[in-house]
């Protein structure tokens, strides 16, 4: 039987393998007070965690993604979904601060495959006028994850403690697993994709996706390009945004807001609700302004970061907020804003990139970025105690302008013959 619009379940299927990986990386920073109390973990020492999490995941992103190129995006996702459930599981043996920042390394490692895959994933599935809205979806994986952890995280410590949380999460990434390796399959394997859809979706992608020779992707030809260097040095500036806010938001309205365990898992969430709105609207924004501000897809995808850059204003005035709900809400727009330009820059990889590049190229350019995030939070680390967070947030809002500036001037379109547009209409999402 054949399924209509079968291109959007394949970003459900996605989304929700992304929620799971952030899930496990999410989890850690809900139960964060919790454990350093029981642990005796230290603020400087919870950095180091969040740290050795953020070197892992730089340093494997580029060889995860080059060997999701080699060997596939269906089992290349499905083998590392399965490591990282059984890593994120582990952390409920760990006993201090040292056991838990090599339980949380490997997790880095293994975690490292799930963006790569899912660009390259997207870009397999859908023609190039779609992309940035499939992306924009998909990338609600991450903060819905995010969203997910404060209640699930406060009811397990509550009803049995913080391990159970770990369990919990590598559990569903087991099943997950399952599921992705029984239902994934190239849209030219795909039974039930019928042959319109089959052809819309091949007829709208770029010339430098349709060439079917296997070939391998080479590191060389992605630090060749010069959008390679825009993307990454964008990644590095903006990642430490998006990772100050997974690993220290409820740390943050505990310490600095003086927030109980229920009332974090009662706020602690929206942040992510508004990066999902970010993730989405972001990626409705590209063809809205590729129509009606007649700029080319690129440019679009341009003008979409610049506008998320600008919206991280919210953010750094958190420190004139004297009530807690306001900086609730103005970390609400940071989150909101960094899913839109995250999304954005997605886009522009999978732009910039032939199908048996993309997944290295994001793996690259995310290296750069958790490098960026790794050594922000060392710094983050030892001043927060000192000048506490306000000044930090400022820094955040600056780097991403300047991520948004580097894109606007160093990124090209890449230049192709003219490609006849695809006559099928777009099934809704």
């Amino acid at each position: 039987m054949k399924i209509k619009g079968i291109r959007w379940w394949m970003v459900g299927l996605m989304i929700a393998g992304l929620v799971i990986n952030y899930l496990a990386r999410n989890t850690l920073s809900v139960a964060a007070p919790t454990m350093m109390s029981e642990l005796s973990i230290s603020t400087e020492q919870y950095a180091h965690i969040v740290v050795a999490w953020q070197m892992g995941y730089a340093f494997m992103q580029p060889v995860a993604g080059y060997i999701v190129d080699a060997i596939g995006t269906k089992m290349g996702f499905a083998c590392f979904a399965v490591a990282w459930s059984v890593v994120c599981a582990m952390a409920a043996l760990a006993t201090g601060w040292q056991s838990l920042a090599f339980v949380r390394g490997l997790l880095g490692i293994t975690e490292a495959a799930g963006f790569p895959a899912g660009v390259k994933a997207t870009t397999e599935w859908f023609p190039a006028r779609e992309r940035s809205v499939a992306l924009g979806w998909f990338n609600v994986g991450s903060s819905l994850g995010a969203l997910i952890a404060p209640p699930l995280v406060v009811w397990a410590i509550l009803n049995s403690g913080w391990q159970l949380a770990f369990i919990l999460v590598g559990a569903m990434g087991l099943v997950w697993s399952a599921l992705w390796m029984w239902l994934y399959k190239h849209p030219r394997q795909q039974t039930r994709l019928s042959d319109e859809e089959r052809d819309y979706i091949l007829a709208g992608q770029e010339a430098h996706l349709k060439d079917a020779k296997p070939a391998r992707a080479q590191w060389r030809k992605v630090f060749g390009r010069r959008n390679f260097y825009a993307i990454a040095l964008a990644r590095f500036m903006s990642e430490p945004a998006w990772q100050t806010f997974n690993a220290w938001i409820p740390l943050y309205l505990m310490t600095e807001r003086h927030m109980n365990i229920k009332e974090v898992a009662m706020f602690a969430w929206l942040p992510f609700l508004a990066a999902d709105l970010g993730c989405v609207l972001g990626g409705y924004l590209s063809p809205l302004f590729h129509k009606y501000f007649k700029v080319s897809l690129f440019t679009s995808r341009k003008l979409v970061m610049l506008s998320g850059c600008l919206c991280m204003i919210g953010p750094g005035c958190i420190g004139l907020a004297s009530s807690a709900y306001t900086a609730i809400a103005l970390l609400c727009v940071g989150g909101f804003a960094h899913q839109m330009l995250s999304g954005a820059l997605y886009s522009i990889t999978s732009d910039s990139f032939g199908k048996n590049e993309v997944a290295t190229a994001t793996g690259l350019g995310g290296m750069c970025g958790f490098l960026g995030a790794a050594l922000f939070t060392m710094v983050l680390g030892v001043l927060v105690t000192q000048v506490g967070y306000s000044p930090l947030f400022v820094a955040l809002t600056v780097l991403d302008l300047c991520a948004a500036a580097l894109i606007l001037i160093l990124a090209r379109q890449v230049v192709e013959p003219a490609q006849p547009e695809p006559q099928m209409a777009p099934a809704a999402a």
